[in-house]
């Protein structure tokens, strides 16, 4: 992965409050970042797509709609459909804590939930993307 890691910020499905994806998005591109931001009422073909177009290194969801069980497990399963499943997805929003151990192991790598600062984020994806070159 020479260069910036790429990121992709998506709203999946039919919610509306971009917020905070904004947010992160300009808090990843701020800290070095290529970030794309994909805009609302994405779906996860959509999602993929733009992930496999923009050769990313993750995506990462925003979800306040309470459809996040549905839509970012289906984003997993179509990158992994695509052969793109090197592709860290990693999520946010108002997401239960009971559903967190559920998206893991539906292959989202982590989740976000209010109150999580942009620098843990940042960390999280430097200390993630490392290993990922490293291997």
């Amino acid at each position: 992965m020479p260069g910036k890691p790429r990121i992709v910020v998506a709203k999946p499905g039919l919610d509306g409050h971009d917020r905070g994806a904004k947010v992160v998005a300009r808090a990843l591109r701020d800290a070095g970042f290529e970030v794309i931001y994909t805009g609302l009422h994405q779906t996860p073909e959509q999602i993929v797509e733009t992930a496999i177009q923009e050769d990313a290194d993750a995506v990462g969801l925003s979800c306040h709609s309470g459809a996040h069980m549905t839509l970012f497990p289906k984003v997993v399963a179509l990158l992994r459909e695509r052969d793109a499943g090197d592709v860290l997805v990693f999520g946010g929003g108002i997401i239960p804590a009971a559903d967190v151990p559920r998206l893991a192991e539906a292959g989202v790598e982590k989740v976000f939930t209010p109150g999580a600062s942009t620098r843990e984020i940042i960390a999280w994806l430097d200390d993630r993307l490392s290993h990922e070159r490293a291997s």
